[in-house]
Parts: C-alpha cells; sequence; structure tokens
C-alpha cells in the first residue's frame, strides 16, 4: 500500500501517529519526509494521485522491466 500525506507541521500530533499505526498494522514502514510545494505539482505526482492512473503507469513500467514493449515507425515508412 502506498499513501500519500499532505499536511502542515503543526497538524503533526498523536492521532497521526496512530492513524498511520492502525492503517499499516503490523507492517514495517518507511517514511520520507520533504517540504511540500507551494501547490504546485509536477506531472507525475498528479498522475500517479489518481488510483486508476498509478496502476496503469506501474504496469507500464513493470511492462518495459519484463521486455514487454511494442516499437512503432512514426515516420510512415
Amino acid at each position: 500500500m502506498y499513501t500519500t500525506y499532505r499536511m502542515k507541521t503543526d497538524e503533526l500530533d498523536d492521532d497521526f501517529l496512530y492513524s498511520l499505526k492502525a492503517l499499516f498494522k503490523g507492517k514495517t514502514i518507511e517514511i520520507a519526509v520533504c517540504e511540500a510545494d507551494d501547490g504546485s505539482q509536477d506531472e507525475t505526482a498528479y498522475l500517479l494521485r489518481d488510483p486508476a492512473n498509478r496502476r496503469r503507469l506501474m504496469e507500464a513500467i513493470e511492462n518495459v522491466r519484463q521486455g514487454d514493449i511494442c516499437s512503432i515507425n512514426l515516420d510512415g515508412q
């Protein structure tokens, strides 16, 4: 499971930690922290935000890793 939280530092409290523990109960988790942009997002973050887009992009990456790709000649020859 992959979850992204966007919040202000003053919103970090015990309730947040309890919700993390409940969501990932018994699992090993990895936490990465970075300063959020001013609201604008890069294209990848925008596309990954939607679960359907995320699944499709992850499938496409896996297809490339497995060598399942096709070539298209855009020159028409």
